[in-house]
Parts: C-alpha cells; structure tokens; sequence
C-alpha cells in the first residue's frame, strides 16, 4: 500500500486537486449525484483525471503505467484493456479544510438509478456526517483513543493525525469494514492500529480510553425489510445510542472524553430535552440539537440514501416506517452531537442550535465543557475573577435619538455566535470585566451608576451571570 499511497499522492490526488480540477459547476453537479459535467472535466488523460475517474466517478478507464500497483492492492480489477475500479479510494481532507489528511477505503458508491440497493454489508464512505463528526472533536492531545463503529476509518485518520503517537484502536460490528479501515489506514500512514470487531463497547471491555469517537449506527428504521449494517444497529428506535452515552464513563480516563452523533426519538407527551439528558451518566455532556425532521421527512431522508426511492417497493417501504413511527407516538426525530467529558460532578446541558457555528468546533470544545462547569458553580460570592469573552459587541435597540435603549444585545462574532438579550449589569459588566478585577467593586461602581440598590444589583447577577458565563459571554 505505500507504494499505492505514493501514486495517489504524485498524482495530486487530493480533495483540494480535485476540488481545483473540477470547477464550480462540475463539483457542484457532482454533489447533487450527477456525473456527466464531471466526466467531462476529466477527458484530458492526466494521472490526476485517470485516479478521479476510476476511484471518485467510478468509471472505467484505459490501462496505464499505475495499473499493476493497484491491481496487487486489490484497488482495481483489468479487462479488456481497461482498469475498472472494485473500491472506492477517497481523499480526506484535514478538518480545518487546509490540508491532506489521508485516503478512505469503502465500498462502490451506489447512485439512484442504477438499479440496485447498497448491500448489508455495505461500507460507506465520507460524507457529510463524518464530517461534521470530525469538526466536532476535541483537538486535545491524547495517549489513545477508539474509534467506535470505525466503517471505512474516517474518524480514526482525523484523531491519529491530530494525535501523532496515539494508540488507535477501531471497533465494529461488520469485518468487512475491519477490512477496508485496515486498507485505509495503510494508505493514510496509521501505523499499528488494533482493529476489533464487536457491537457498542463489548471489544474493548475493562479498558478506558483519553478519547471515544463514535459516527454510530443511529437510524431508527422498522424491523421489517433490508437493513443497512453502516446506519442501522439492529436495536428498537434509539436504543443504541442510548446505551453508548449511558455507559461511555465507564470506558473513559478521568477528564477523558467521548464524542458522537446521534439520533433521538421526539416522543409525543415526553419533553425530549428530558429524555436524552436522562441517557447521561458519569459524564458532563453538552447535548446539541441539529436539525428535527417529521416522521414523514425523515423516512424519505433514508430511503433515498439507500437508493430505494423510485423502486416498486418504495410505496410499501414509506408506509412501513410510518407505521413503526406511529405505533410508537413518534412525533419527530433529532439529529446532532454529543460530546461527555468523564466527570465525579456531572454537569448536562440540552440545547438547540440550528444556526451556523464556527467551525471547527473541536478547536473550542474544550472551552465550552468547562464554561458549562465554570457557570453551574458560579456565584458573585466564590472570589473568581471574569473577562468577557473575546468577540462581544453590543448591540442597542430602539427609537432613534432615545436617551435609553428599549433592549440591549451581547452577541458573539465567532465560536458559537449566541445573543443574548441583557440588561444594564450584564452589559456593564462586558464593558468592564477584564479577568484582573474582581467582582464587588464592579458591581458597587455599577449600582451607583446607575442609582441601583447595591444588593439588587448584586443579586441580579448571581441570578443571570451562571447563564452567561455557561454561554460563553464570560470566562
């Protein structure tokens, strides 16, 4: 495989040389699945034009000089005179979207309309969800770390290249993905992975890990019909995920952390604020809320991907995952990630956050586990000091020449651009604090600008500063 990994390198086989050689409207058609504008950007016979149409548009090209190589790496098959690719050998790029990170090794993409669904044992590669997985990790070094439910790898690339050194270690349940991860990480330079095979934890039973990453098998899908090993566990509704957040502490070092996507069922009656937050157990969590789909929506998301839109089977597909929703007073599902830091004083926090954040938020998480700590222990008597969080502006709202503002606004220009409506203490404060002068003395000054009765004001901010602080406004 060094040998393969060196053609793809030569090659300028990466995201970035595709990306360039492409263009707009090529790589923007080819995101919507349509191949044609691509294929016509890659006549010109270059290796980089012969590697992305055999491994990345999946079609046949003319025998060359890197045949040999990738027929011995089981890459690519001959016939006929032409090379036709049996996998798909993907570039990753780093998380920051500036650099190489490595291949990923899956199985044939399948595309609507080609007349056949993924198999069971089918192995996905990168897409949009490892991504966002792999922008949502920590970017602390660790010693080592798992990679739960590895697939074809992605996520233990990303943590190895972040973590030169680390003791790797990836899991799941289909060997056919041991396989490919196994290929992956030989073409990527991950050297000395342990590669297990097992559901949820049970591989690595009895050990603990600095890091768990995890891009789980969380589609809640019927019992009946084809099941897909890369998205559905085989447990009832959200039960995986369930028991992946409910034990993770117990495979975690102290501090250690263990972060995943997942989804979660919106039960009728149930807040599912609640219920999620009730899956957490031995761990600080920061549980965020992506995106909810219908009963209907969601159904449709995933038999698409599975192809099966547009096959004589799809009415009766789409009526069964109704029918499971229903029989369950399933009224939506959630999708979004979950990050637990192993914790003697558990903190949960359960939010929703639909708008765009700064990515990636890895370089920051660590930042918002502890301010989610820093806030429930907050109190203007524990002597701690604050600043305001780098970023603030202020926004004044109301009549124009108005001697007071109708409402005052602090909102954060970057990380997770949150705002929040304050008031004269909150904002006097952001004006002042400055993480070398403490607290009473400000909200003195703040009182009697304001002709304020010290011990309201005083008190006020034990009631709104923990929120704020827990926000990221101060630190």
């Amino acid at each position: 495989m060094r040998r393969v990994r060196e053609l793809l390198v030569a090659g300028g086989y990466t995201v970035a040389g595709v990306r360039e050689l492409l263009g707009d409207v090529a790589g923007g058609a080819l995101a919507r699945d349509e191949v044609v504008p691509a294929l016509r950007a890659t006549r010109g016979g270059s290796p980089l034009e012969v590697l992305t149409r055999l491994f990345w548009l999946q079609v046949p090209v003319p025998v060359d000089g890197m045949a040999d190589e990738l027929v011995a790496a089981g890459l690519v098959e001959v016939s006929g005179g032409e090379m036709r690719a049996l996998l798909r050998v993907e570039p990753l790029e780093d998380v920051g979207g500036q650099g190489h990170a490595g291949y990923v090794v899956s199985d044939l993409k399948v595309r609507p309309g080609m007349g056949r669904l993924p198999g069971e044992d089918h192995v996905v590669g990168a897409g949009g969800a490892s991504g966002n997985l792999a922008r949502l990790v920590v970017h602390r070094g660790v010693d080592n770390l798992l990679d739960l439910g590895t697939g074809c790898g992605v996520q233990a690339i990303h943590a190895a290249g972040r973590n030169p050194g680390a003791s790797v270690t990836a899991t799941d349940v289909n060997p056919r993905a041991l396989e490919l991860a196994a290929m992956s990480f030989a073409l990527s330079g991950v050297e000395g992975a342990e590669l297990l095979r097992g559901s949820l934890l049970e591989p690595v039973r009895g050990r603990r890990f600095d890091l768990i990453v995890s891009n789980p098998p969380f589609v809640v899908a019927p019992e009946e019909g084809p099941r897909f090993t890369y998205r559905e566990s085989g447990m009832a509704g959200d039960d995986f995920c369930r028991m992946l957040v409910g034990q993770a502490s117990q495979y975690l070092r102290e501090g250690g952390y263990c972060q995943l996507l997942a989804n979660w069922l919106h039960i009728d009656g149930v807040a599912w604020e609640e219920r999620v937050g009730g899956w957490v157990d031995g761990c600080d969590a920061w549980i965020v809320q992506r995106d909810v789909q219908d009963p209907a929506e969601y159904a449709e998301l995933w038999l698409r991907d599975s192809c099966e839109a547009g096959t004589p089977e799809y009415r009766a597909r789409y009526d069964a995952w109704l029918d499971y929703f229903e029989r369950r007073g399933v009224a939506g599902v959630g999708f979004g990630w979950i990050t637990l830091r192993r914790s003697e004083r558990p903190v949960v926090r359960v939010e929703e956050l639909r708008h765009a954040v700064e990515e990636p938020v890895g370089a920051y998480v660590e930042d918002v586990m502890d301010g989610l700590k820093k806030g429930a222990e907050f109190s203007t008597s524990c002597g701690k000091v604050l600043a305001a969080a780098p970023g603030l502006v202020q926004e004044q709202i109301g009549p124009p020449g108005a001697e007071d503002p109708e409402r005052i606004v602090l909102r954060q220009t970057g990380r997770l651009r949150r705002a929040a409506g304050v008031g004269t203490v909150e904002a006097g404060l952001a004006g002042v604090c400055d993480g070398t002068l403490p607290l009473d003395p400000l909200l003195d000054a703040i009182a009697r600008l304001t002709g304020a009765d010290a011990e309201q004001v005083r008190a006020h901010a034990d009631a709104v500063l923990p929120e704020l602080i827990a926000d990221g406004f101060f630190i």
